[in-house]
């Protein structure tokens, strides 16, 4: 029944708790049995989710709480699958924003809850984590509050409800004094403040697809809030294109969410979220329609990418030794069918036959697609990334991110000095306990290498985080990478003797023992130049020297590079070569004679 269906999104900053309060909310209702194994932040269903912590997909689930059908929708944290938020955010009525009652409203709290209040949604906060030591869940309410005003939500908006809660020990309380052991006082802030969907469920049947999911049995499965009218399994609709052309098909199988299981169901009507397959032309943001008098819905703006970079078929002497996936076709496959799911992702081709520029909404946005793939047998090299301009009225416009550093007081001037020269303007500076936070307007260009030498200057003490904040006039130049790099001469294995010569050098990338080609590159020079070094040599045995004493070399740990640093740390003439097993660093031009004539 429509007044009883609820649907909401949680959305949040990275690491707030926003799958962990949804793991409490599918106990509270009795989604699992008593005996039964459960696996912690069970929405954070794919490997990359459940390594990093955060959540990249968006995802939904369904409880039943007294009379209630409350649908939920699990949203990412990070800016960078801001077009998984913008999405899902249109199938929604409301959302609970979840801030962490120590840390305060951060910079993906601010992108995501500026999508909701211009979607006119009106927010539920949920102060999550009050057992946390050091919390102090009422200066952040205030925080929240200044928050929603310089967002300039409007007042209905503004009188919002607030809950905190615990949500890894499973509790929610309206005030801070009272004792609560459930999450009911959360269920029923919800149904009471939550309009039912609106929508005619007489009217002829629509619904915008908001996520495709493709599943070998039953082909493609578009998901998406029923807006009006009813469904059942077996009907014919009609699917309204972006460009107008209708194409009609039959459903084979209805789906709806039974907590977090897909179940096939008969009917559905006006307010729920569905999932129907038997279309396999349908896309995001196209429409589901009566057959016999098809209109289509609006669909929601989704930003623009800010970022790009390269793919390039692998050309390094190791190239397929690693890789099953290694030719442009299938790179190009890959790149098409990651299209048809990721709505902030572009994709066109160059002049070059074997490379593609990828465009995305950040560097995790891409890092993350670079590495399902890998993880999939793909094997290539990636470009440095690169900012996009605008053009806007004959001025050359870039986008500016919105930055916030929490650092030890005894660091901040170094971030601040740090700032200067990629042109970073400080907009606040506030005290939070023994640390500092600092919030800079900055060009998504001065971010790129940014993070590594913060970490390093602040010795791992440092949080930072940043989001999309708008495109201004151009900056001027920022300097670009201030070291140079040991470049391998010849193809051959590391020896401990020749790393142990290097060492004064630079700092290594490579242990001992380790296949390397010309052109490739093992380390970072001390000095501002690149220098061609030969890592394998080994010592020769003679009447005084004997070749075994080797084993007596210490050697620094090497700095292994993940996959982000390393798009970090290259230059414009660098590439990352990415395989199933390895990521290595490597000059574009792999002849150093060649190099220098350039």
């Amino acid at each position: 029944m429509q007044s009883l269906i609820r649907n909401i999104a949680i959305i949040a900053h990275v690491d707030h708790g926003k799958t962990t309060l949804v793991d409490a909310m599918l106990k509270h209702t009795g989604v699992f049995r008593e005996n039964e194994a459960i696996t912690e932040r069970v929405m954070d269903s794919n490997d990359l989710e459940k390594e990093r912590g955060i959540t990249i997909l968006s995802k939904n689930l369904s409880v039943h709480h007294g009379r209630y059908k409350i649908n939920i929708v699990d949203t990412p944290g990070h800016a960078d699958f801001g077009g998984e938020v913008e999405r899902v955010l249109t199938m929604v009525d409301s959302v609970l924003l979840l801030v962490d009652a120590l840390d305060g409203p951060m910079p993906q709290t601010r992108f995501v809850l500026k999508k909701s209040l211009d979607l006119g949604l009106k927010p539920i906060v949920v102060i999550n984590k009050i057992d946390r030591p050091g919390a102090r869940p009422d200066e952040v309410v205030d925080m929240v509050f200044d928050l929603f005003c310089e967002l300039n939500a409007k007042d209905e908006q503004l009188d919002f409800p607030i809950v905190y809660t615990s949500a890894k020990l499973g509790y929610a309380k309206l005030d801070m004094t009272s004792d609560s052991t459930s999450l009911e006082p959360l269920f029923a802030v919800i149904e009471s403040n939550v309009h039912p969907p609106k929508g005619d469920v007489n009217a002829p049947f629509q619904l915008l697809v908001t996520n495709i999911d493709y599943n070998d049995y039953i082909g493609r499965i578009a998901t998406g809030k029923i807006y009006s009218g009813k469904v059942r399994a077996g009907e014919t609709l009609a699917v309204i294109k972006h460009d107008g052309s209708v194409i009609k098909g039959r459903i084979s199988k209805l789906l709806g969410y039974e907590g977090l299981k897909q179940v096939e169901i008969e009917e559905s009507v006006t307010g729920d979220i569905v999932s129907i397959a038997g279309f396999d032309s349908v896309g995001i943001g196209e429409t589901l329609a009566n057959a016999e008098n098809p209109v289509a819905l609006p669909y929601v703006a989704i930003d623009e990418p800010t970022i790009s970079m390269n793919f390039i078929v692998n050309s390094s002497p190791f190239a397929g030794r690693e890789g099953k996936l290694v030719t442009s076709r299938n790179i190009r496959e890959r790149l098409d069918k990651e299209l048809r799911t990721n709505v902030s992702l572009r994709v066109a081709d160059t002049d070059a036959g074997d490379t593609f520029k990828v465009s995305g909404r950040g560097e995790l946005h891409l890092s993350i697609l670079i590495e399902n793939m890998r993880r999939e047998g793909f094997e290539m090299a990636v470009s440095k990334p690169e900012v996009i301009f605008r053009d806007v009225s004959g001025k050359k416009m870039e986008p500016m991110e919105y930055l916030v550093v929490d650092v030890p007081s005894e660091y901040q001037g170094v971030i601040i000095e740090k700032m200067g020269p990629r042109k970073g303007e400080m907009t606040s500076m506030q005290p939070m306990g023994e640390s500092i936070r600092l919030e800079f307007i900055i060009p998504a260009r001065g971010l790129i290498g940014l993070r590594s030498e913060v970490l390093t200057d602040t010795r791992g003490t440092a949080v930072m985080t940043h989001t999309f904040h708008e495109y201004a006039p151009y900056r001027g130049d920022i300097p670009g990478r201030k070291n140079g790099v040991l470049i391998a001469m010849e193809h051959g294995e590391t020896t401990g003797y020749a790393l142990d010569a290097l060492q004064p050098r630079g700092i290594l990338f490579l242990p001992a023992g380790v296949e390397v080609y010309g052109g490739m590159i093992i380390g970072q020079h001390a000095k501002d130049n690149d220098l061609d070094v030969n890592p394998c040599k080994g010592k020769k045995l003679t009447n005084v020297r004997a070749s075994g004493t080797d084993d007596a070399v210490k050697l620094a740990p090497p700095r292994i590079l993940t996959l982000e640093q390393a798009l970090e740390f290259i230059d414009d003439d660098e590439l990352v070569e990415v395989t199933p097993k390895s990521i290595r660093l490597r000059k574009k031009e792999l002849d150093p004679n060649r190099r220098k004539r350039k």
